[in-house]
């Protein structure tokens, strides 16, 4: 039984990303950022592509010097998902990045320089069609603001980003997006609330420096949970001290969660009790690791015992409750077969790709019916 996400997302201007719509009615885009040496060409065009096969819609490269620049112009032409560039200070980066079919500028306007250089930028991005990302940071607010609340507030944040949308305001450009990012969850959500009814252009959300892969998965889908429950967010990233592919794979998560986006399996399973008939926690450990390369929409239960396995496989497009002498198989809601504790692993993963891959093919001859 697919439920539609009862949340109202906030209305926003709808920008491009390369071929990406962020914003308006545009499903929310999960992004990640690369941590390899961006002047090492085959590294990060190897993790930009395994950002690709993990669902990532949109790739953040850092460019700190003209040398990356260049290296960045070399990625660009081996890889298809849309790249930011993430520049600080130097104008001209921007600028040779903007020539070398960059998709998106990440930079603070403020933080350029002179206005004539600020100008070059924007000219260059309304030339060639290029959002700009206002990205504002509590560990790197100007020195008066810091000056002014004597520490990071939420205030403070909504004040920098609004400086740099003044100044884009100013040369009539509105394709843009801000963001807003602390490493505390209560400060990052205000700010956000604040600048959303302040704007009308898509924010790009964040915990930043969030923690490692535990911890900081859990302080992002809290932090990111209350301002997407609100409407609030057109795309997010989950910054983890860990490999960027996770980020992208806890990004889904946190949307599938909240019936947002739908990419691969969504299980539903049970923390494991002595009522199990069969070893529930090693059977989810096996199953999650073997089928990470299903990008199908699928909802599977997979329950121990027989209290609430039935009706979780009955609302499920597979499931599984635990039984004795053997497991019974549920597919559309309906008792299928049954299937024994030695080959159970095995059998379910056959079983849910078997069904994948029928949706797949319903899904292109769907398409390619409305093509002709």
């Amino acid at each position: 039984m697919k439920l539609e996400s009862p949340i109202k997302r906030r209305k926003s201007r709808q920008i491009m990303v390369g071929n990406v719509p962020v914003g308006g009615d545009a499903p929310i885009a999960v992004q990640s950022m690369t941590n390899t040496e961006t002047c090492d060409v085959d590294a990060t065009v190897a993790q930009i592509s395994a950002l690709e096969q993990a669902g990532a819609d949109i790739v953040r490269v850092s460019v700190p010097s003209m040398e990356a620049a260049e290296a960045f112009g070399k990625i660009r032409k081996r890889v298809s998902l849309p790249l930011v560039a993430d520049i600080h200070f130097d104008y001209k980066i921007a600028l040779r990045v903007a020539e070398l079919g960059v998709d998106c500028l990440r930079i603070n306007p403020g933080n350029i320089g002179r206005e004539d250089r600020i100008s070059a930028v924007i000219s260059a991005a309304r030339d060639r069609g290029i959002p700009i990302r206002i990205g504002v940071n509590a560990g790197s607010l100007g020195k008066d603001l810091q000056r002014k609340y004597g520490e990071p507030t939420a205030d403070a944040l909504v004040e920098s980003a609004m400086r740099n949308v003044d100044i884009l305001d100013r040369h009539d450009f509105q394709d843009f997006k801000v963001s807003l990012k602390a490493s505390e969850v209560f400060m990052t959500v205000d700010a956000y609330r604040k600048i959303a009814s302040q704007i009308e252009q898509p924010l790009h959300l964040g915990i930043t420096e969030a923690g490692g892969l535990r911890s900081g998965t859990v302080k992002s889908s809290v932090g990111l949970g209350m301002l997407l429950m609100d409407g609030i967010g057109d795309t997010i990233r989950v910054s983890l001290a860990a490999d960027p592919v996770e980020e992208i794979k806890v990004g889904f998560d946190i949307l599938k969660s909240l019936r947002l986006r739908s990419r691969g399996i969504n299980f539903v399973a049970c923390p494991s009790c002595s009522r199990q008939n069969f070893d529930v926690i090693q059977t989810m450990n096996d199953l999650e690791a073997r089928l990470e390369d299903v990008n199908v929409p699928l909802d599977v239960a997979i329950i121990g015992c027989i209290v609430n396995g039935p009706g979780e496989a009955k609302v499920a497009d597979l499931g599984l409750t635990g039984g004795s002498p053997k497991n019974l198989f549920y597919a559309a809601g309906k008792p299928n077969q049954k299937l024994d504790n030695a080959t159970l692993t095995d059998d379910l993963e056959r079983l849910i790709r078997e069904e994948a891959a029928r949706r797949r093919e319903q899904e292109e001859s769907i398409i390619a019916k409305s093509g002709d």
